[in-house]
């Protein structure tokens, strides 16, 4: 049985719950979530929590068929909770969220082939199988589609299925193939080291979609790390080291006739739990590093060290993408290059566009509220 008690000073509620768990309730959480403060159709907060005063107090108190009600000091408002909704909302407990997948980390044993696939009908037909592809795609951070349609424009579709596209200097959408007169390395037909796209950007893209639309040359496979897993290993073996690309800012740039984009970033980004939240490594766009000498002395052997393991076979996987094949990978997360390619002896396009983390986790969020629980992947 639920109880509820005033707390003496008539600034909070004591909830005692079935399990023998306590939750307490602040007066002004309660009232600043009171139902009438919200509009009805849009959800959002209409209430002025300045309009109550800070000492704001709980006149009384009163449960009816698994509802709280509560009447206020200031006598304008009565305001009613669901037992579930205080449950669901109790201080200091996270809302459930279906899009916070734990990473599965993944290293140089794996291959290609285990990484998660789908054909693309299902997934332009089938909620179902979208949510559990998605759901799988942000666990392990790289993914495949397979049976993409011969139309240059169906990478897109099947993106925009999940987001709205992110532009950049770059466009909506890029063209990644060897051109006469480029202005970024992935535009030659050089090897490109594994790194991760535009961290000189404001906010760094999301998810990457690359649909193979030719591959014809000698050369040119894809290669792929997990960013997460370089990170948790050397936090392992060589803590100062992560500390130091955990807390040192670097320089990114990209610069061409038209644009000049910078910005600072650290390497391996936390959240405010201390979990692995992004990666952002790209050394072809690093600018001139402008740390302190005494720093910079420390801080490029712990650089070099995450070189040396984005090129060990310990972390990383290739592949050969085949036309009408689309990888999907997490930017802020997983590491891709190449391998260089000869134009002289084929053709080699890849059509790329971004969609927003952001994005890819509302999808994921809204597909939830609708697809049963036995249809989802946990």
């Amino acid at each position: 049985m639920t109880t509820v008690t005033l707390r003496g000073d008539r600034r909070a509620l004591h909830v005692a719950w079935p399990n023998g768990s306590t939750t307490d309730f602040p007066a002004l959480f309660l009232r600043d979530n009171c139902a009438t403060g919200f509009h009805p159709k849009t959800q959002e907060r209409e209430f002025d929590l300045t309009s109550v005063s800070p000492e704001l107090t709980i006149a009384g108190v009163a449960t009816s068929t698994g509802e709280l009600i509560i009447d206020w000091d200031d006598r304008d408002t009565e305001s009613r909770f669901t037992f579930d909704w205080l449950s669901t909302n109790q201080p200091g407990k996270r809302l459930t969220d279906p899009a916070d997948v734990t990473p599965s980390l993944w290293r140089g044993g794996a291959t290609s082939a285990e990484m998660p696939r789908a054909q693309a009908s299902t997934l332009l037909s089938d909620d179902a199988a979208l949510l559990a592809f998605l759901k799988e795609t942000k666990r392990t951070g790289l993914s495949f589609v397979e049976g993409m349609a011969d139309d240059p424009e169906a990478g897109m579709t099947l993106a925009r299925r999940i987001g709205f596209l992110r532009e950049t200097n770059f466009g909506v959408t890029f063209e990644v193939m060897s051109k006469p007169d480029p202005n970024n390395l992935a535009y030659t037909s050089h090897a490109l080291p594994l790194h991760t796209d535009l961290p000189n950007q404001e906010l760094v893209p999301g998810f990457q979609f690359l649909h193979c639309i030719a591959n014809e040359a000698i050369g040119g496979g894809s290669t792929f790390c997990d960013g997460f897993a370089i990170a948790e290993d050397l936090k392992r073996k060589d803590p100062d080291s992560f500390q130091l690309l955990a807390e040192t800012a670097i320089p990114f740039r990209f610069q061409d006739g038209d644009y000049d984009i910078r910005k600072h970033y650290r390497v391996v980004e936390r959240d405010f739990d201390g979990r692995l939240l992004e990666v952002r490594f790209n050394a072809h766009i690093a600018a001139v590093f402008d740390m302190a000498p005494v720093l910079m002395e420390r801080y490029y052997p712990a650089y070099r060290t995450f070189m040396e393991m984005t090129r060990s076979p310990d972390y990383v996987i290739d592949t050969r993408l085949g036309r009408g094949e689309m990888v999907i990978f997490d930017n802020r997360r997983t590491l891709h290059g190449r391998t260089a390619f000869d134009p002289s002896t084929g053709f080699r396009h890849l059509r790329g566009c971004y969609v927003d983390r952001g994005e890819f986790d509302s999808r994921i969020r809204v597909l939830s509220r609708s697809i049963p629980a036995a249809a989802r992947v946990a």
